[in-house]
């Protein structure tokens, strides 16, 4: 009931489902005090006096929040367990076509866009549990980098795929395999096909305002200085390996409750973590890269059309 371009809740849909305003909670940003905790819970938890309560954020916008991503055009690319690539935008830019996720961000006057990935670093997880390796031992005879992209490709649509496909019964798929296939060769494939993966959400948020120039890599697959070089070549974008990268959504919480109770400036408490390293695409690779993408792009049709085929052997 929502209307996200007004930030208030929707009197045409609440009356075309015969609500009203006094069945909705209130409305607060994400910084804004809503509450104290109780006086059982502050004694509880040994506090002198019950702290101020925020609004608070989900966890990709509280994410964004620890990562300073609070201005239009600011952007970062999370390699969780899902995947997100995400831009700040001054204004409410839905695609729903392209599974574009449009929502307020937890600032007031700022919105975001962000596109969502099922499986990032789950899949190289999943590599790993298949091979029965932990993922560093996977990765450390790649090395830093790689010439270019991988005689093999992988879908990395385990749990199915949401931006820009929406698409819940498509599964992964391995193409290419050959008996010269080895596992440096498929797990290359699989940070590949992330990376793909994450060039179709930036291709589809910039259908609104221009996608980021440059992103911050968040989440447990940012430690990898080869996935961070194959994300650069891939999408064609400077990216930037972050201090920290893991917490920022503990860190946007906690920002947050800070501004709630002191009512300073964002801009002051949502400071931009420290880069300790930066990644340009190279030419060479980038160019390869965008032809192997263009490659990978023809397993989707295929992959869904697998899918449905096996859903109508399967049955009801």
């Amino acid at each position: 009931w929502l209307d996200v371009a007004r930030r208030d809740w929707s009197d045409e849909l609440l009356a075309v489902t015969r609500l009203t305003r006094a069945h909705m909670p209130d409305l607060a940003e994400g910084s804004a005090p809503v509450a104290r905790l109780s006086a059982g819970f502050t004694r509880r938890w040994g506090m002198k006096a019950p702290p101020v309560v925020a609004g608070g954020a989900g966890d990709c916008a509280a994410s964004a929040i620890g990562l300073g991503a609070i201005a239009a055009g600011d952007g970062f690319l999370s390699l969780g367990t899902s995947g997100v690539v995400w831009r700040t935008t001054d204004r409410f830019l839905p695609n729903p076509a392209l599974a574009v996720h449009a929502f307020c961000h937890a600032l007031p006057g700022v919105w975001h866009q962000m596109g969502v990935m099922l499986s990032s670093a789950a899949s190289l997880a999943w590599a790993a549990s298949v091979f029965g390796r932990p993922e560093a031992e996977l990765l450390a005879p790649l090395g830093d980098a790689v010439d270019g992209p991988s005689p093999v490709a992988f879908l990395p649509y385990l749990s199915g795929e949401r931006t820009p496909h929406n698409d819940a019964t498509v599964r992964g798929v391995f193409a290419g395999l050959s008996p010269e296939s080895g596992r440096d060769a498929m797990v290359q494939a699989v940070l590949e096909g992330v990376a793909f993966a994450a060039r179709d959400n930036l291709l589809a948020l910039g259908e609104g305002a221009g996608a980021p120039t440059e992103l911050d890599l968040a989440g447990g697959g940012s430690r990898s200085r080869l996935w961070a070089r194959v994300c650069a070549d891939v999408l064609g974008v400077t990216v930037h390996r972050i201090e920290d990268g893991e917490v920022g959504a503990g860190l946007g919480a906690a920002r947050l409750g800070r501004m709630a109770a002191t009512g300073e400036d964002p801009a002051a408490v949502c400071r931009k973590p420290r880069r300790l390293e930066s990644f340009v695409p190279d030419p060479s690779r980038a160019e390869a890269y965008g032809r192997a993408w263009l490659r990978w792009r023809r397993l989707y049709p295929l992959a869904r059309e697998f899918a449905a085929v096996e859903a109508s052997v399967a049955g009801p």
